[in-house]
């Protein structure tokens, strides 16, 4: 199969040619042709599959051959995006393969001033990629009228549709043209997300070109198990012993990340750090030295887990587990992109065996562990596998008998100094679903 014979126009054709795609990917295979007729969508695939062009390659073509020109303040299509990162990574996807055609694409979120935004909507764009929150703004101070949007895509649509985001797209929901095509991208879906995608879309073909919720099996995973105060040194200790070149790394916090970039940079290694709190000129500068090597380690928070397509980045590492299993998916599919190999590690210690088991449970694999010599935690990180169990702790040694006397000593339980407390499973919390009031529906 060739992009010629999904029926594609020849300026799409030239411009894949230019970026070096030869043959469709499974997902874009079925997707194409299925937003080609039109139809509401919502598709599957692991990440670095190629599910960017499976979505914008055909709206390209629906756009330029179809609907009027475009009005003032206004879209034709709006691609909605959970982070700035992805966003801006999704509008430079758009503007190569739209290189040879009439048509206008702009991306706008938040981190930087509104106004250069709102100057740019005032001709309208066919294409506009945009993260909630800026887009309510704007819309709100009428920079943008949503009445001639022909269709709606959710990239990464599972976080879109998460927690955060719920209140954002409820709002965005209700502004948008009762008529249009949704299209719905992600490389997970869990089942409440299915179902309350189901609110959104009209007829909706669903297409899973791979297992859900599962890595890509280009890359290599393995855990080290270590202390959790020990986690610095312990990443220094491999990176030296790896002599690692360029990689990126995920924490938990924006202090986390602030941190170890401190350390990093006081033992004189070249690294930077991007989270929420940054500006966006300055998270946009770290990630291009680091595409550039001119960074060697990226610390970042679950801002980059989305949206990063860094070409044959070896390694990702896992300074600290994502609080969401899914994120896990995400982050290490920063690697082994387009058939390419990678590795992620994981460095676990034992208040994370919750995050760890839930990885495994959502995975379906157990991962690997590689205890580091030296770095032997003293707090055991329990055995967990794909089943989700946190697998209990051996039997504890029974207490030594007390020397001399006849008489039994009370000595109370013996505890090992060695054992980890006791983890308490983590109890998920109540997710608030948004209602779409979505009325009549017209057919198309």
């Amino acid at each position: 199969m060739t992009f010629a014979t999904l029926g594609l126009i020849e300026p799409l054709l030239r411009a894949l040619e230019t970026l070096g795609y030869q043959t469709p990917t499974p997902v874009q295979a079925q997707a194409i042709p299925a937003v080609l007729a039109g139809r509401d969508l919502m598709a599957a695939a692991q990440t670095g599959t190629g599910k960017t062009a499976g979505f914008a390659v055909p709206l390209l073509q629906l756009l330029t051959l179809e609907g009027p020109k475009v009005a003032a303040n206004s879209a034709r299509a709006l691609i909605l995006c959970p982070t700035r990162e992805l966003a801006e990574q999704v509008h430079a996807s758009v503007a190569e393969y739209a290189q040879h055609l009439p048509l206008t694409t702009y991306a706008v979120y938040g981190g930087v001033s509104i106004n250069p935004q709102m100057m740019k909507l005032r001709k309208g764009v066919d294409i506009l990629v945009a993260t909630p929150g800026r887009l309510i703004d704007l819309f709100r101070q009428n920079a943008l009228k949503l009445n001639q949007l022909q269709t709606l895509v959710l990239d990464e649509a599972d976080r879109m549709l998460d927690l955060g985001f719920s209140e954002e797209l409820a709002n965005i929901y209700r502004m948008l043209p009762k008529k249009r095509q949704t299209l719905l991208f992600s490389a997970t879906f869990s089942d409440d997300i299915r179902l309350l995608a189901g609110q959104m879309l009209n007829d909706p073909l669903s297409i899973e070109v791979s297992p859900r919720n599962v890595a890509a099996n280009t890359v290599k995973q393995w855990v080290v198990p270590v202390d959790k105060k020990r986690k610095p040194e312990l990443f220094v200790h491999l990176m030296r012993k790896g002599r690692w070149k360029q990689v990126l790394v995920f924490a938990k916090t924006r202090n986390g990340v602030d941190a170890l970039v401190d350390k990093l940079q006081g033992l004189g290694i070249n690294a930077d750090g991007i989270h929420g709190d940054k500006p966006q000129a300055t998270r946009q500068r770290a990630l291009d030295r680091f595409k550039s090597s001119d960074v060697q380690i990226l610390v970042a928070t679950d801002v980059a887990a989305r949206g990063l397509d860094i070409e044959d980045l070896p390694l990702v590492v896992n300074f600290d587990l994502p609080i969401v299993a899914e994120d896990y998916i995400h982050r290490i599919g920063r690697t082994g992109r387009a058939g390419n190999t990678g590795e992620a590690i994981s460095l676990v210690c034992a208040d994370e065996v919750n995050m760890l088991s839930a990885i495994e449970m959502l995975t379906r694999q157990t991962l690997t562990r590689k205890t580091e010599p030296d770095f032997e935690p003293e707090h055991r990180v329990p055995d967990t596998d794909a089943s989700g169990q946190v697998v209990k702790k051996p039997k504890k040694p029974k207490k030594p008998k007390a020397s001399g006397g006849g008489g039994k000593s009370n000595l109370g339980k013996w505890v090992d100094s060695g054992d980890a407390a006791p983890v308490e499973p983590s109890i998920k919390p109540v997710r608030k679903v948004p209602v779409f009031n979505t009325g009549p529906r017209k057919k198309k």
